[in-house]
């Protein structure tokens, strides 16, 4: 025995030794693979960027190839012509005007359909409206996200489809609950170009000067729709049948629909996404991808981070949280004056009593003060671009750039409410109370469009979400406020009612002066505006890196 335990300590170093020599050996063997697999890689690399990546920046990100376009690249969506920018404009705007046209057609005809379809509960002649509205609370959380996924153009189409059917359904709809459940679906797919267009606007335009202008021409339909709709609908319904005023709604929307089926996919990510699959394809290579497709895409991701991002963002970001605040009364407001001018105008019971149609001339004004404040934002965007040009730094601030404006138009929104309300009396001339219509559209459209360019600034990539919110949250008022609205003025009267609509829209008119003190600080302590920043970032960084890259294999 102690023969044996001698003989073993002599033994145990021999084999401790061999053990480490064939683990050094296994490293070395795993180091030369991990090697030699770098240096393929690295190869591979080198001979995608000779050929079909040579039209990309490309970046390694493991055993990953993330493409991206060059700064200068005529794909990329801020250098596609103007001929294509203006397209996707004038496409956006139009399915716009059409969504909101499509809201207050009931507004000039509700008589007739009240009549067919013999509803005589006064509470229930505002529900084709607000059933409409609703489909805005419900729809903008479900498209604007889905557009930062599955890009714009595809849920754009999708849902337009979807209106140009129901608003034909509308038209034929059988009994009165069936007509409501049309025109729940109706504003439901409707909402989509409301919430997705200022994302478009700012996938195409880097520069916030033609992004501001965009907004407010965006503004501006979303604005004149609701305000022209009562006039066709006055005086169509008058001459034909209010099934008719849907069936011209039907034709009014298939204008815009051959733009969109024509128009580009102009979210970057998407795009990217899009010519990494096709890369793949070409090269067999199933290493290249874009950026966001690092990210998980499971139904679970998508449900709880692309879905939920509007309500995160209205828990946690304070100028989303403010400005769906502000612009849920602005909304409200606004759509409450479609029950409240036939309450001043419309009917024998009415201060002037007035024919459906010549109230929907009434509304005319509005219109006129929303296209008049396209002028002032123009020479306020050339007034900034001069700053810009004497290196004035204010500029580059957005609350300075964009809330000026909104600081103006609150007081007046009000001033036009409480003009309306004290004007419209039997012995004033009609014209005193119609022509406050052109300060409640200035003033409205002035707002509205600051807020808007304003959250389109600070969110970017991530403003089609806000502003779904901030529609959701405005539908929300706009549906449920004018449900109030003959109990209001009935017991208030005229005057007091519209004074107290003007009070209340002061006290938020205060907001866009808080953002400019304290704006700043507000975004630099915001969860989605870091992470926006380290995106832009990252992509600085990946254009950057991919520039040296690419330069290096030609100078080799």
């Amino acid at each position: 025995m102690e023969k044996q335990s001698r003989k073993r300590p002599a033994t145990e170093p021999h084999e401790t030794a061999e053990h480490q020599s064939d683990a050094t050996t296994r490293d070395q063997n795993e180091k030369a693979t991990v090697a030699e697999a770098r240096s393929t890689l690295d190869d591979t690399i080198e001979q995608l960027r000779r050929g079909p990546l040579s039209r990309f920046q490309s970046q390694r990100h493991g055993d990953r190839i993330i493409i991206s376009f060059y700064p200068s690249d005529p794909e990329h969506p801020n250098n596609w012509s103007r001929k294509m920018k203006l397209l996707l404009a004038v496409a956006g705007c139009l399915s716009v005007i059409n969504s909101t046209l499509g809201s207050s057609f009931p507004s000039g005809t509700i008589d007739q359909i009240s009549q067919h379809f013999r509803v005589t509960n006064e509470p229930q002649l505002v529900l084709p409206i607000s059933c409409y509205l609703m489909g805005y609370v419900i729809g903008p959380i479900l498209f604007g996200p889905l557009s930062e996924y599955l890009g714009r153009k595809s849920v754009m189409v999708g849902a337009f489809t979807g209106y140009i059917l129901f608003t034909m359904a509308c038209a034929v709809a059988p009994t009165w609950a069936a007509f409501l459940v049309f025109r729940l679906i109706c504003g439901t797919v409707a909402s989509a170009p409301v919430a997705i267009v200022g994302g478009l606007f700012a996938d195409i335009y880097a520069d916030p000067k033609p992004r501001g202008l965009g907004m407010a021409w965006f503004t501006c339909a979303t604005s004149c729709g609701p305000v022209l709709s009562p006039v066709i609908s006055g005086f169509i319904g008058q001459s034909t049948s209010w099934r008719w005023v849907f069936g011209t709604g039907t034709f009014i929307a298939l204008i815009p629909f051959p733009l969109l089926v024509l128009a580009p996919e102009s979210y970057l990510p998407v795009i990217l996404s899009r010519k990494a699959a096709e890369l793949r394809k070409e090269t067999g290579n199933q290493n290249i991808i874009a950026a966001t497709d690092l990210e998980k895409q499971s139904l679970k991701y998508i449900l709880t981070v692309i879905m939920t991002r509007p309500y995160r963002m209205l828990f946690q970001e304070t100028i989303v949280a403010c400005v769906c605040l502000y612009s849920t009364l602005l909304y409200a407001i606004y759509y409450l004056y479609f029950e409240v001018y036939p309450i001043i105008f419309q009917g024998p019971d009415s201060v002037y009593g007035f024919s459906p149609g010549i109230t929907g001339l009434a509304f005319l004004p509005i219109a006129a003060g929303s296209v008049f404040t396209g002028t002032i934002f123009i020479a306020w965007d050339n007034y900034c671009q001069r700053a810009t040009a004497k290196g004035q730094t204010w500029v580059k601030c957005e609350e300075y750039r964009r809330l000026p404006i909104a600081c103006i138009g609150g007081p007046l929104y009000s001033i036009a409410m409480f003009w309306l309300g004290w004007s419209a009396k039997p012995d004033i001339n009609y014209m005193a109370p119609i022509m406050s219509g052109f300060l409640f559209g200035l003033g409205y459209f002035l707002t509205f469009t600051a807020l808007l360019n304003y959250v389109s600034d600070a969110y970017l990539t991530f403003a089609a979400s806000a502003q779904g919110m901030a529609s959701t949250c405005r539908s929300i008022g706009g549906a449920l406020l004018p449900l109030a609205s003959n109990k209001m003025y009935k017991t208030l009267g005229n005057s007091w009612a519209c004074s107290l609509l003007g009070l209340l829209n002061l006290a938020v008119a205060t907001i866009p002066f808080v953002f400019i003190k304290y704006g700043d600080k507000i975004r630099a302590s915001s969860k989605f505006c870091v992470e926006l920043r380290r995106l832009q970032d990252e992509e600085a960084e990946r254009h950057e890196r991919g520039r040296i890259g690419n330069r290096e294999d030609e100078e080799v």
